[in-house]
């Protein structure tokens, strides 16, 4: 009975962390399809406003224009460098500090966003077109900090990969000039070895009575004599030189 019992309560066990487990995925699941959803209408109210920027910069005169192009250079600027630094710091760590920077640029960036926003609305256009020409420089030093860091970023990746480029270059030539390699220096290794084979064949041969003759009919055998053949290389023999490329022996070294 408490086998049984015991057996019941572990099923219950599993069961409820089999249930809690499907929650969490389910939560997780609905959260990241929020996340989506959110993105998606971000991106969407993001584009509609570009837009709509561009259309006013273009079709409209005086300060409604105006506002609205200051709007769309501020938007554009910030933009390109927040991507180029959250993408560049994925290979750079070093982006980091130049990120912390872009942060506190951007809540100046939203101040002017915000304040260039409320004066399209406002009914007094000549007050506002007096304030034109104090909106304009805070919206180019704003875009000209944006901009630095920007160039700055993508410059240090285009250097870091220009380094890396040239090294790869130089150890591609170091392989390529490996493999080219015909010196006599294996051409050497193999004679040496060939002639000390031929030298322990030679004394050992003679130790077996140099007088022996073959049979009268027998196959003449291979040697020296037999169209010298090259021979196989004896393990004992010194080993080649060892490079650091460690060159693997040439098929006809094998033939």
């Amino acid at each position: 009975m408490e086998v049984g019992a015991l057996v019941i309560i572990f099923a219950l066990v599993v069961l409820f962390a089999f249930l809690g487990l499907g929650a969490w995925a389910t939560v997780k699941a609905v959260g990241a399809a929020k996340r989506g959803v959110d993105r998606t209408i971000t991106q969407a109210r993001r584009t509609v406003e570009d837009t709509t920027l561009r259309a006013r910069s273009l079709g409209q005169a005086g300060v409604p224009g105006a506002l609205a192009q200051l709007r769309l250079d501020l938007r554009t600027s910030m933009r390109a460098t927040q991507a180029a630094l959250y993408q560049g710091v994925q290979a750079d760590a070093s982006l980091k500090e130049s990120i912390a920077l872009f942060e506190r640029l951007s809540r100046h960036g939203h101040e002017l966003d915000d304040e260039l926003k409320r004066l399209e609305q406002e009914p007094d256009r000549k007050r506002t077109a007096e304030r034109l020409p104090e909106l304009r420089e805070r919206t180019g030093k704003i875009t000209a900090s944006a901009d630095s860091l920007r160039w700055a970023a993508r410059d240090r990746a285009r250097q870091f990969a220009d380094e890396d480029l040239t090294a790869l270059s130089a150890q591609i030539e170091v392989e390529s000039s490996a493999l080219r390699d015909w010196s006599r220096e294996s051409v050497d290794d193999l004679t040496a070895a060939a002639a000390a084979w031929d030298a322990r064949q030679a004394s050992g041969g003679a130790g077996t009575g140099a007088g022996a003759t073959a049979a009268p009919g027998a196959p003449a055998q291979p040697g020296r004599e037999s169209g010298r053949q090259r021979p196989a290389l004896d393990p004992s023999a010194p080993a080649a030189a060892s490079y650091p490329w460690q060159k693997a022996p040439r098929p006809e070294a094998a033939s």
